[in-house]
């Protein structure tokens, strides 16, 4: 087990600013994942605390040794990549046992190591086949069993699950989620799944062009994003945002056309008049008669619940998640409960907490 630190790591391609100063620590045995949009940085990251590429500026401390000098080989960290990696002729016990072998390690330690981490990960009877004899989730298993072997400070999990049906990546998260707390490894993920990210996490690390911008559990990051691309980013379907402006001595919120809203936690974030976003999770939408009109566009029955997706009376957008099956007809009525409404500003985005 190992602890890992970033002090403002930065990373630029040419003139352009990738990594905007990172700053992390991660305890011994802690699973971190790193998550957000496409482009936000997340893979470069990892890549530079693998030593695939060079940091800019910052350092990269594990267990207190600045590794960021390091050549890759030396830095005593597996990755597990989206692709596998596998050498197509080589069986699976040669994959898993290739790094080991240029490592000098004795045969008998070598046919341990990889016993061992095949029993685990189910793939003793596969030893020897070649990974064009395998499925997408063996050649995953693998790979992670390659990376197990080396028996190292640190995992890095580079979207290994992208690749997989759906089926096999709610299997394989379970068992990359059951070996890390049993290897109690310190592990860096990253992901763009929302699921992955939620079930899979200690904590999260939601970066946005670059920077980060909220640290916390997934609970945490689901009940109380730090702002509003936090909160349209996590849950699915997303959070409904739309605008609003404070009213009745900053006690209550206008929103579409003559709905007020008032807030029940004795919130008071600014004067009459400023501008705001409320949000509202598509589940803690009330089906309520007294309601405002929600104008029907697409129903999408999931089974055990039902996504409806409608426009309000000012032409917002508006989802709302229902157990069981949508009311018929080409309007309902829901209504917003104050209990579950968020509240950000309008012009930083940031959450309003109830002091303002």
């Amino acid at each position: 087990m190992a602890s890992l630190v970033l002090e403002n790591l930065r990373k630029n391609f040419g003139a352009v600013a990738v990594l905007h100063g990172i700053d992390l620590a991660m305890a011994s045995g802690e699973m971190l994942v790193i998550v957000g949009a496409s482009g936000c940085g997340k893979s470069t990251l990892l890549r530079l605390v693998a030593g695939l590429e060079v940091p800019t500026g910052g350092r990269i401390l594990l267990d207190g040794s600045d590794v960021a000098p390091l050549d890759p080989a030396e830095r005593d960290i597996a990755m597990v990549f989206q692709n596998y990696a596998l050498y197509p002729h080589m069986s699976v016990f040669d994959n898993m046992a290739y790094g080991l072998r240029i490592r000098g390690v004795a045969k008998d330690a070598i046919r341990t190591r990889v016993d061992s981490a095949a029993e685990m990960l189910g793939l003793t009877p596969l030893l020897m086949r070649k990974p064009r004899q395998l499925s997408g989730g063996q050649r995953q298993r693998v790979a992670m069993g390659r990376a197990i072997v080396r028996q190292p400070k640190l995992f890095l999990f580079d979207e290994p699950l992208s690749n997989l049906d759906a089926k096999l990546r709610v299997q394989m998260r379970a068992e990359i989620r059951r070996l890390q707390r049993r290897m109690a490894v310190t592990s860096l993920y990253v992901t763009h799944d929302q699921v992955e990210a939620m079930t899979l996490g200690d904590r999260l690390l939601v970066l946005h062009q670059g920077r980060p911008v909220q640290l916390a559990t997934p609970m945490e990051v689901f009940e109380n994003p730090a702002n509003t691309y936090v909160a349209g980013f996590i849950g699915a379907p997303s959070m409904n945002l739309f605008p609003a402006a404070l009213s009745h001595g900053g006690t209550a919120a206008v929103f579409s056309p003559g709905q007020v809203i008032a807030f029940t936690d004795g919130r008071r974030p600014g004067a009459d008049g400023r501008k705001l976003i409320l949000g509202i999770r598509p589940e803690h939408v009330a089906i309520d008669p007294a309601g405002m009109e929600l104008q029907i566009d697409l129903i999408e029955p999931l089974g055990s619940e039902t996504v409806v997706i409608g426009r309000l009376p000012d032409g917002e957008l508006f989802s709302v998640k229902l157990p069981g099956a949508a009311p018929a007809g080409e309007s309902m009525a829901v209504s917003i409960p104050a209990a579950h409404l968020h509240v950000f500003d309008a012009e930083t985005g940031l959450r309003l907490d109830p002091a303002g």
